[in-house]
Formats: structure tokens, C-alpha cells, sequence
């Protein structure tokens, strides 16, 4: 399998503050790979990295065998790499369907634009029946649908998806597993940071622990079985 992404060493400081030390991980093409870990061992701040929205203090991130950690967040975006931030970060008073074109707003092609949009409409068809109402009226399991619509309008390689099931009903967390699934299946990677442990364990090839900054663990996805394992990781007992 090809490597798709590579933070080597990755260090990152907060003020005095450490949020992450020495983290390696990889994103092979192809894969889902979860980052599970507590309320602040530094799962979000992995994936701001890796977007450009966090300097590294130290280390390296190669994306497609090009260094990025020095690039802007918007080349970052243009090479592929796309993040659907926790809490949705929508545009409440815009419709459903500006919000949709707006993350296409880094790209020309306008017929390829049209076709990925009605992809889109085909994947969620609430958000077809509710494209003119204002994104901050719909429900939560709406609103995640049109983040990560917003997400695939801008023709990823790489998704990076922090704490989607936050906040959903289980029957919701269980489509958006398959959602997850089948995004991958089309060809697109995903990087997943997610407190839900089953859903992280259910759809990655891969995983990586977090604890307070450091991976604790690493591996295959069924290395993370063990629930003994993950309990020690998760919860740093």
C-alpha cells in the first residue's frame, strides 16, 4: 500500500503547554485510520496540524511525498486534504446549498462542481428536500450530513473528520459509520478522531491511542480488540 500521509516526530506546544510529543502516524491510500484518546490527550490538535491551522514546534508531515508542515492551510487544501472541524462549523444563516457550493470554492470545474453535488444530493437526499432552508435550522444529524457534504464538494483525498458522532442519536451514529464506509469505498482516505470507541474501532483498518499527548498504542485495527488494551489507552488507567 502506498503512503498517502506521514507526520514523522510531530511536536506541538500550546504557550509552555506540550499538546503533542514525538506523534508518528501514517495514512496509507485507500484506508480509514482512527485516533482514539480523553478529552484533551490531543486527538483535534493532530488534525489542525495537518491542515495548517497549528504550527509544529518540531517534526516533519509529508503528504503524497511532499513536505506540507510549512504550507498555508489553503494549498493544503488544494493538494486534498479536507477537514470537517468538531462542532460542524457550518454557516447557519446561509441554505444548505450555499454552504455545499462553498466547499467547492477552491476549485474551477464547474460541470465536475454540478455532478459532485448531485452525488451529494444522492447520498443525503434530506439535504436535497431541505437545500434552500438555513443550515443552523436543520437538526444535528442534518447538520453533520452537510459538513461532511461541504467536505466532499471539495474533492478530497484525505478527510480528516474530528468527533463526528458528537452530539448524534445512536440510530445516527450507526449511518454515519456507513456513511464513513462508503466514502472510503469511493477511493477517498480518512483520518477519524473519535470518542466513540466502537464507531473508531468499527470502521478503521487501522489505529493509534492517544494519551495526553503521546501515542500509547499503534497497529492494525485488530490489535485494538483487545478491550483490556483499549481501556488502559482510552481511559489511562
Amino acid at each position: 500500500m502506498n503512503m498517502l500521509l506521514e507526520a514523522k516526530n510531530i511536536t506541538v506546544h500550546y504557550g509552555k503547554s506540550v499538546a503533542l510529543e514525538d506523534v508518528s502516524l501514517e495514512v496509507a491510500e485507500g484506508s480509514v485510520v482512527s485516533i482514539i484518546g480523553a478529552n484533551g490527550a490531543g486527538k483535534s490538535t493532530i488534525l489542525k496540524v495537518l491542515s495548517g491551522l497549528v504550527p509544529l514546534t518540531s517534526g516533519e508531515i509529508w503528504f503524497q511525498n511532499g513536505r506540507i508542515d510549512k504550507m498555508a492551510t489553503t494549498d493544503i487544501v488544494k493538494l486534498g486534504i479536507v477537514h470537517i472541524p468538531e462542532g460542524r462549523r457550518l454557516f447557519p444563516y446561509l441554505s444548505v446549498l450555499t454552504n455545499l457550493k462553498l466547499g467547492a470554492s477552491l476549485r474551477k470545474d464547474k460541470a465536475a462542481i454540478n455532478k459532485d453535488l448531485e452525488k451529494i444530493f444522492e447520498r443525503f437526499p434530506r439535504l436535497k428536500e431541505r437545500r434552500n432552508q438555513k443550515a443552523g435550522t436543520l437538526s444535528g444529524g442534518e447538520q453533520q450530513m452537510l459538513a461532511i457534504g461541504r467536505g466532499l464538494m471539495a474533492k478530497p483525498k484525505l478527510l480528516l473528520m474530528d468527533e463526528p458522532s458528537l452530539g448524534l442519536a445512536p440510530v445516527m451514529v450507526g449511518n454515519l459509520g456507513q456513511v464513513i464506509q462508503d466514502i472510503n469505498q469511493e477511493g477517498v482516505s480518512v483520518l477519524l478522531v473519535e470518542q466513540n470507541v466502537p464507531l473508531a474501532l468499527r470502521v478503521a483498518n487501522k489505529g493509534y491511542a492517544l494519551q495526553t499527548g503521546r501515542v500509547v498504542l499503534a497497529g492494525d485495527i485488530s490489535e485494538f480488540r483487545s478491550a483490556e488494551t483499549v481501556k488502559r489507552a482510552y481511559l489511562g488507567a
